[in-house]
């Protein structure tokens, strides 16, 4: 070590350090989740770095490794760095936890709370086959491109397939009663299909799906998030209605094709706000047209659709209900939900990933509204 440090001052400098380690599932510094065991310099320049690892086989240890090893190899005096990693105890894994959630017995849903700030969109679709998950996490990659934090549900319980489509290959980690979710191109996903074996179906009852919504909402650990996307299933059945009861607060995104006969039933999707009170965000006409090579426009799935959905919603509501967008028909939209790299992302110069960020652009910016947010204000006596 040089003349110019001792080794208390080196050490000072390692857990300044380490203080910008973020763990990459929780989003927070190592030092304030008790993370870090032991910090040692030695005379020659050796780094000993003692971590916590939250549970045994953390999939992010490697990721944990590389940015303390990063961080701590800056330091001026440090000529190696070597990290030894451990696992929590209970009791520590316990204080994490209530350092994290509180003391709480059960877990709360923190989006639906009069003061949370997370703008939370139900994806919905009258039928199946409309893209609506292609929309969801094309918009949800869009924004976590912006550099907003996102998180997607995947409430289609029984057609699960947000995970492939989003590439997000890696498993939940649990820690006491919270649970990590994963994460790919910035965004945070929860899944069913995260907790099955293969390909197995999911065979369940009303209630079921119920609880399945209610612990992705509650027992997941999401962090301080600027916009949920949950992907619905197609209809008006168990879990849309289950969204509103949990999440009252949380805007409907109708996704439809210029179809008629596809209108007419994602008017009906949309118009169950009406009984559960919840706001239209807008509607979303996909599949809209393709371009065909002499520059004509082929109306594949016919016409105007998605604007007859927003007029008949306005009409119904008595509120404006904008069309957001129409999104061209394009095989790359396709060929990036198989891959798991949205086409906002592979291919951002396309026609329909410009009109996916466009729609990520209205959503992103939408202004919150005051109902149900503690003004912090007192009367006073004049």
């Amino acid at each position: 070590m040089s003349v110019t440090g001792s080794t208390s001052t080196v050490t000072e400098a390692v857990r300044a350090a380490l203080g910008t380690v973020e763990d990459p599932e929780i989003h927070k510094p190592i030092t304030e989740l008790g993370m870090v065991k032991s910090v040692a310099v030695s005379a020659d320049g050796l780094a000993e770095i003692g971590v916590y690892l939250t549970v045994a086989g953390c999939p992010m240890k490697e990721t944990i490794t590389s940015r303390v090893t990063e961080a701590v190899t800056k330091v001026p005096d440090v000529e190696r760095v070597e990290v030894e990693l451990d696992v929590m105890s209970d009791e520590q894994r316990t204080e994490l936890r209530r350092s994290l959630r509180g003391d709480a017995d059960e877990p709360e849903i923190p989006f639906a709370q009069p003061g949370s700030l997370t703008r939370v969109y139900c994806v919905a679709s009258g039928k199946g086959g409309v893209g609506k998950s292609s929309v969801t996490v094309n918009v949800a990659a869009s924004l976590a491109r912006r550099g907003l934090k996102v998180g997607v549900v995947d409430a289609d319980i029984y057609g699960h397939s947000v995970p492939r489509m989003l590439g997000a290959a890696d498993r939940p980690t649990k820690v006491e009663n919270m649970i990590m979710p994963p994460q790919a191109h910035g965004v945070k996903v929860i899944s069913i299909g995260m907790f099955t074996d293969g390909n197995t179906p999911v065979v369940w009852r009303g209630p079921m799906l119920h609880r399945a919504l209610q612990q992705f909402l509650s027992d997941v650990f999401w962090g301080d998030l600027d916009v949920l996307l949950l992907d619905l299933p197609p209809g008006t059945g168990d879990i849309a209605i289950s969204t509103a009861q949990l999440i009252p607060n949380a805007e409907l995104l109708v996704v439809t094709t210029p179809q008629q006969a596809a209108a007419e039933v994602a008017e009906r999707a949309g118009a169950i706000s009406l009984q559960t009170r919840q706001r239209l965000a807008g509607v979303v006409e996909n599949m809209s047209w393709m371009e065909m090579p002499d520059g004509t426009r082929a109306d594949i799935f016919g016409s105007g659709g998605g604007q007859t959905v927003a007029d008949s919603l306005t009409r119904t509501v008595g509120a404006p209900v904008p069309l957001l967008g129409q999104v061209p028909l394009e095989t790359a939209v396709r060929s990036g939900g198989d891959s798991g790299t949205p086409i906002v992302l592979s291919e951002p110069e396309s026609a329909a990933a410009q009109v996916l960020d466009g729609i990520a652009d209205k959503l992103a910016v939408r202004a919150r509204g005051l109902a149900g947010m503690s003004l912090n204000i007192s009367p006073t006596r004049s």
